[in-house]
């Protein structure tokens, strides 16, 4: 991995690409501080099982779309919505109270019926 400073990637982008072209991440530090990592978007297989786990790991933890995470597996969204489920993990996230509020609005629904 090679590791470049943000004034190397402000000043020369191109070695950024250069590293992902070669099948290398590289990580970018500030002050010596990790603030950026690079990772290659290959199409190999293991590239892709590599993409999937960290698209889903993304969405899991809430850091990324639905629809990023699907761009960076390579997926269409119905996929990665399917692929989510075989997982046991929702797509769909509602805090306490937002659920709350849904079921409040089914109640009414059934008192009208």
């Amino acid at each position: 991995m090679h590791t470049l400073t943000t004034d190397e990637m402000r000043n020369e982008p191109q070695n950024v690409l250069a590293d992902a072209r070669r099948g290398e991440p590289a990580l970018i530090v500030e002050n010596g501080e990790p603030v950026l990592m690079t990772i290659p978007m290959g199409q190999g297989l293991e590239a892709r099982e590599v993409r999937l786990e960290l698209a889903v790991g993304l969405f899991d933890r809430e850091q990324v779309s639905l629809g990023i995470a699907a761009r960076i597996a390579g997926l269409s969204i119905e996929e990665m919505i399917d692929e989510l489920g075989r997982r046991l993990i929702p797509v769909v996230r509602y805090r306490a109270e937002e659920f709350e509020e849904e079921m409040k609005y089914v109640r009414t629904l059934a008192d009208r019926g």
